[in-house]
């Protein structure tokens, strides 16, 4: 059998493709150079509370701290040196007035370190507090009360009346036609500032004596960030809001207190004051941190 004959047009076909085959593939471009060294992603801004103004209220002032900016109230006064006080609203700052604003914007950048990590604070407490549900007012709700749960006990009345049964632990409303939700909140709020101001005295009265010291008087506080204060002048203020936590707990702050008519400051002697009467003042101070993050949100 005569094999095909090629012709020298297919040699030369198959040649090319041939030698096609044995090219190599085409190079991918190689990717862009890295560098040897990284630089630190920047740090995220952090969104600062800002304090509130009434509208005829002087401006607020801007301060960058690092990579962020922060607005804060400033007040003068006749006070000797720059006070910062921080809550739910953001920073304050007291300064006297000779004091310049350059030199209060380098006393601030001085502590900005502990500024924003009690700004910090402040927000984890208030998402923490957000994320609690309310206290449903309805019969058989649980308040908080000296460190446990008591039931509210909602029954018609003629007469409106609050009357707290120690042995079922039941507090007893009396509800009035029309009595409005916030009527009976209030209410119910006035009772615990009774029992506040009753056993705030009751426990003054047992750790005076102990310290030594004699106070002048005592008034109930509202404030949202401390649980007390005191003035040279003996002048005690205590936060009512203690009523919801444990005896022991309120001893300790009674005790803090107290002791500043020995030392204004918190010096190590001033603790010293306060462990001769509360030793474990460390670990009520941590319990009251932690309890007070636990409480359900009452009235708002």
């Amino acid at each position: 059998m005569t094999s095909p004959k090629i012709n020298g047009h297919q040699l030369e076909l198959f040649a090319q493709d041939f030698f096609a085959a044995l090219e190599p593939a085409a190079k991918s471009p190689s990717p862009p150079p890295q560098p040897l060294f990284k630089a630190p992603p920047a740090p995220p801004r952090i969104a600062f509370p800002t304090p509130p103004r009434a509208p005829d209220a002087p401006p607020l002032r801007r301060i960058q701290l690092g990579a962020h900016f922060l607005d804060f109230e400033l007040r003068r006064s006749t006070r000797r040196s720059i006070g910062f006080m921080i809550d739910d609203n953001g920073l304050r700052v007291t300064a006297p007035r000779r004091i310049t604003l350059a030199e209060i914007d380098n006393a601030i950048r001085a502590k900005q370190r502990w500024i924003i990590n009690k700004l910090h604070e402040r927000g984890e407490r208030r998402a923490t507090r957000d994320e609690r549900p309310p206290v449903c007012w309805q019969d058989g709700a649980q308040l908080p009360y000296l460190g446990g749960d008591i039931t509210l006990r909602l029954e018609e009345a003629a007469r409106s009346h609050c009357i707290y049964e120690a042995e079922s632990r039941e507090l007893r409303l009396g509800v009035v036609p029309g009595l409005a939700e916030w009527q009976l909140k209030e209410r119910v709020k006035i009772w615990y500032q009774d029992e506040a101001r009753r056993l705030f005295l009751e426990r003054l009265d047992v750790y005076a004596p102990r310290l030594g010291v004699t106070y002048s008087t005592m008034t109930l506080s509202s404030a949202g960030t401390r649980w007390g204060s005191c003035t040279v002048g003996g002048d005690i203020r205590l936060n009512w809001r203690l009523i919801h936590f444990s005896l022991p707990l309120i001893d300790y702050v009674v005790a803090h207190e107290l002791a500043h008519l020995l030392e204004m400051n918190h010096s190590p002697r001033f603790w010293a004051q306060v462990g001769s009467v509360y030793p474990d003042y460390d670990g009520a101070r941590a319990a009251l941190r932690q309890r007070s993050q636990e409480l359900p949100v009452l009235f708002g």
